[in-house]
């Protein structure tokens, strides 16, 4: 099966400088990929350099020069950046000349224009950020949504549900995965109205495995597949892992350092500091889906390196060969006949 990916090469706080190493180190991994590299041309061929014929075969340029700023209002970059790399990567999806878009860019722009352009799916009110979460268990936890929709209504909350139900099943081989609905507590008289009502839908639903309520904690202990919150507490939790992460690695670092014994005991563990710092390596984790849309969006962190980048590519391979999009509308249409 060829794959073919657009990649938003202007956007985030690098840009081609990071897209171009990440596209090619792909391209290397992944014989049946076709990259287009949307943003300017003489600077893309440039970064580009002599490449072997196997991948120039499979690499493309769109050429464009126009970028959505990071700080760019949505509805500023929507009316006013047409010709961005982002919108016409986006436009490449809708026209099936790409199966599915990574940017690095704005994610309010990003959602927005995502939104504009290739609409959602039957079914679906709003869109959904959605990525996977490191736990002690074998495989991620996937959790959305993680800043889409800072307000979403029980019906929203179950529509995540739904769609994070089926991305999980899909990526990560699990026929039935568990649904957990974050929140204050794990008993039922805990949380708002707006959570209690969602907990009734989801308990109700025949083909959505809910397990319950589930705490913060929750979500890195792997107690579930699929994490579901509106996008407030989910861009809080995102944030607050990121930032745990990097505390641990500087603090572990500052200690290794102090003394001529903990640099030696460093070297005689390093094998283990490895493991442990790939094992949490929030670069493995970066490629957030825009869930709900009828085509495959994926937002890289902005200031993701080459590593982080690639892995936002492979997590859009990873759905165009699930079929992530006609899934979601299969599962969706069950819900109607039942």
């Amino acid at each position: 099966m060829s794959v073919r990916i657009a990649l938003d090469a202007m956007s985030g706080d690098y840009g081609i400088p990071v897209v171009v190493p990440a596209a090619l180190q792909i391209l290397n991994e992944y014989k049946h990929l076709h990259l287009i590299l949307v943003g300017d041309a003489t600077t893309l061929k440039h970064a580009l350099g002599s490449q072997p014929a196997h991948l120039h075969q499979r690499l493309s340029i769109h050429h464009t020069t126009e970028v959505v700023a990071m700080d760019e209002s949505p509805s500023h970059a929507l009316r006013n950046k047409k010709n961005s790399s982002m919108r016409v990567a986006i436009n490449l999806v809708k026209e099936q000349q790409a199966d599915a878009c990574v940017s690095a860019g704005n994610t309010g722009a990003l959602m927005a224009t995502a939104r504009y352009v290739l609409k959602t799916l039957p079914g679906i009110d709003r869109p959904a950020i959605i990525t996977a979460m490191p736990t002690m268990r074998e495989h991620p936890t996937h959790m959305l949504d993680l800043g889409a929709n800072v307000d979403s209504t029980a019906e929203h909350l179950f529509q995540f549900a739904v769609m994070g139900s089926v991305l999980t099943s899909a990526v990560e081989n699990i026929e039935n995965p568990t649904v957990g609905l974050l929140n204050v507590g794990q008993e039922k008289i805990k949380g708002n109205e707006r959570v209690k009502q969602t907990s009734k839908l989801l308990t109700d639903s025949p083909i959505i495995n809910y397990v319950g309520f589930i705490e913060g904690d929750d979500i890195f202990k792997g107690t579930v597949d699929v994490v579901v919150c509106d996008g407030f507490l989910g861009n809080v939790a995102l944030k607050s892992s990121e930032g745990t992460a990097k505390l641990i690695s500087f603090y572990l670092k500052k200690s290794l350092k102090q003394s001529l014994w903990s640099r030696t005991l460093g070297l005689l563990t390093l094998p283990i500091l490895k493991n442990f710092s790939h094992k949490i390596d929030h670069r493995r984790y970066n490629g957030a889906s825009l869930l709900g849309l009828r085509g495959i969006v994926i937002k890289s962190h902005g200031g993701a390196d080459t590593i982080g980048f690639s892995y936002a590519i492979r997590e859009a391979i990873m759905e165009v060969e699930k079929n992530v999009p006609a899934r979601i509308s299969h599962q969706l249409a069950q819900l109607l006949t039942t």
